[in-house]
């Protein structure tokens, strides 16, 4: 279950065990299911902890979210090399994403694993994000993507406080970055 935040909005992502190169999930906002993900296994960014913002993108034409590395910058869970551009957008099936996360709702009984109602449920998390970012300007989006848990029976549940704390150094690093931009070398880019 995910843990609510008080501060900052908070998306949770509960991926699913992967099933041949198709991971599926749950995106839930504040607590509340909001729709269905598809993901492609070998591309698939690792579980962790996300600064989500809204963008335009030349690729898509549209506004659509981006992850940024909270924790470290996004990697490839398999080359390890940094990714960037991570994205939720619609898409169908596995073949639409290279990385990104797909939205929609999650046909059942079909043989292949895919996605109906894609573009709508992008449309209204879109409007739920930009709605948020319009009510309150000066704070930030977050997702936390988790992977299927092998030891159900061993969960510990991370305190609010400790996610609350690594939102708050976040956002005091890149802060710090802005400043001071020639210690780094060079401006800051996010």
């Amino acid at each position: 279950m995910a843990t609510k935040i008080l501060k900052n909005m908070y998306i949770h992502l509960i991926r699913s065990m992967p099933q041949g190169d198709v991971i599926t999930g749950r995106l839930v906002i504040e607590d509340i299911f909001a729709c269905d993900t598809l993901e492609h296994w070998q591309y698939a960014i690792p579980a962790g902890f996300y600064r989500l913002r809204l963008t335009f993108s030349s690729r898509f034409q549209e506004i659509l979210p981006i992850l940024d590395g909270v924790l470290g910058y996004a990697r490839d869970a398999h080359s390890g090399v940094s990714r960037t551009g991570i994205r939720i957008h619609a898409g169908n099936t596995i073949e639409h994403t290279k990385g990104c996360i797909l939205v929609g709702d999650l046909s059942q009984g079909e043989k292949q694993q895919r996605l109906l109602s894609s573009r709508r449920r992008l449309n209204t998390l879109r409007d739920c994000l930009l709605n948020y970012t319009k009510m309150n300007p000066n704070e930030e989006m977050f997702i936390e993507i988790t992977a299927p848990d092998p030891y159900p029976d061993a969960d510990v549940d991370c305190p609010v406080e400790l996610q609350q704390r690594t939102i708050d150094a976040y956002i005091a690093e890149q802060r710090y970055y802005e400043m001071f931009p020639e210690e780094f070398g060079g401006a800051n880019d996010s």
